[in-house]
């Protein structure tokens, strides 16, 4: 896979959507080996900064590089072989049965020397996703936190040096929450470069190696866990007031509740 020294980098990156600046001048790099959460408010930029380091978006200042190359110049197979995206709304409604949806992951590696572990990466993929007792049921029937589960294994299964996963535990409950942050630890663990847009701030201090902080488009923080998860940054980007406790070692974050309101709702 070329995992060794992988490095996905931006630097300098803009984005507009219909006349906006979406992205403000964005630098960011991820290394092998890496967990690094995107978190910020609705709007912050999160969801378009995964679509640029993926290669999916025109820029309109800046570069984003996969190794020594520009993403926007790599032809969509080379591409698709060094990284896999999770966007965040599963993009079939057709009638494929789950181990065929899975199964699609491996398309880049067609006619290569890699599709003899087709079968097998497939399975693992199956299994690390826990929809495994799934494989034969049609995707369209599938729950949401079903088929986000599912979208994930397709990603697995794409097997590459590079992982893009947009709100991955959106859908699901606490236990699978928790399964598929391990699952994104264990890549990085195999020296792949994982990046994942996360609301749950929480979640993002336990699993991540560094929290990158956007808000309007621009970076705020950029670090680990400790150093960017403070009550005053957090406050301030969210325009909420919140409290940062630890917890055994782990890093919560509790968004500070107004009991006098909740007094004036009761009496």
């Amino acid at each position: 896979m070329g995992m060794i020294g992988t490095r996905l980098s931006a630097a300098g990156v803009s984005v507009r959507l219909g006349g906006t600046t979406v992205l403000d001048a964005v630098d960011l790099e991820v290394h092998g080996g890496e967990l690094v959460a995107l978190v910020g408010p609705n709007g912050a930029g999160k969801s378009t900064l995964l679509a640029a380091l993926a290669g999916d978006l025109d820029l309109a200042a800046g570069t984003v590089r996969l190794g020594e190359r520009e993403v926007r110049s790599m032809r969509p197979l080379d591409l698709a072989r060094r990284r896999a995206v999770l966007p965040q709304q599963g993009r079939l409604a057709f009638g494929f049965l789950v181990r065929e949806v899975v199964a699609m992951g491996r398309a880049p590696w067609a006619r290569t020397d890699h599709e003899d572990d087709d079968e097998r990466l497939v399975d693992e993929a199956l299994q690390r996703a826990d929809v495994l007792h799934l494989t034969e049921r049609s995707y369209p029937t599938l729950s949401g936190g079903e088929r986000a589960r599912t979208d994930l294994a397709r990603v697995l299964a794409q097997d590459t040096a590079v992982v893009l996963l947009d709100e991955p535990t959106a859908a699901l409950d606490i236990r699978h929450q928790e399964a598929v942050l391990s699952v994104a630890r264990d890549l990085t663990r195999a020296g792949r470069a994982v990046v994942v847009v996360l609301h749950d701030l929480s979640l993002a201090a336990a699993y991540a190696d560094r929290i990158c902080v956007l808000a309007r488009g621009a970076v705020r923080a950029d670090g680990a866990p400790h150093e960017v998860l403070t009550a005053e940054l957090l406050g301030e980007v969210y325009d909420h007031p919140v409290r940062v406790v630890d917890v055994d070692g782990a890093l919560v974050v509790i968004p500070v509740r107004e009991e006098a309101t909740c007094d004036a709702l009761l009496s």
